[in-house]
């Protein structure tokens, strides 16, 4: 059960944030709604979130399996529920999703997509344990700007993760959107 209540008040921006939600993504999303409390912050969040949708530097592949990477060691349910669905859009296949809690015993991982979910998981740890080691093999894959933009879509996601298993939110079934009878993912 959230922690937040999920029925901020029925403001005029409120509403036309929940329109939008429903609009884009067919339902009203449970972090919006216990952000809408606090305007300022939903409006603040929501902003950074448009920014980084315009961030095109690093493939959606790598960035998909770092913010999974990410969710699924702070343990947001919520984000590894809205992840799937979006890593699924951007054409990841379901197997690959699945296996990002144990990548590290996975054969489907490319040694670049190791590596992006080994940064994402020491940004996420606290105290981070990011080693000049680490971001040294990255560089073989990525420039400064994509490094930059990698960086600032874990530290995204911690935010993200972070606000959302403190607030109590849980999934709100985007990863069966996903599915198609006979359990297999669609394309």
């Amino acid at each position: 059960m959230a922690r937040i209540s999920l029925d901020p008040p029925r403001t005029l921006r409120n509403r036309l944030f929940s329109r939008i939600s429903r609009r884009v993504y067919g339902a009203e999303l449970d972090p919006a709604r216990a952000m809408g409390h606090h305007f300022g912050v939903l409006a603040g969040y929501g902003m950074a979130e448009m920014a980084a949708l315009r961030w095109k530097a690093v493939p959606h592949r790598l960035k998909d399996l770092a913010v999974m990477a990410s969710a699924v060691k702070i343990g947001c349910s919520w984000c590894v529920d809205f992840g799937t669905w979006d890593s699924v859009t951007h054409g990841i296949p379901m197997e690959k999703l699945e296996a990002v809690p144990h990548w590290r015993d996975s054969d489907l991982f490319d040694e670049d997509e190791r590596l992006v979910m080994e940064y994402a998981e020491a940004m996420t740890a606290d105290p981070p344990e990011v080693t000049d080691e680490l971001t040294r093999a990255l560089r073989r894959y990525l420039d400064e700007r994509q490094l930059v933009e990698l960086t600032m879509m874990v530290a995204l996601e911690n935010l993200r993760s972070r606000f959302n298993a403190a607030a109590g939110l849980t999934g709100q079934g985007f990863k069966d959107r996903c599915e198609i009878p006979g359990g297999t993912a669609a394309a």
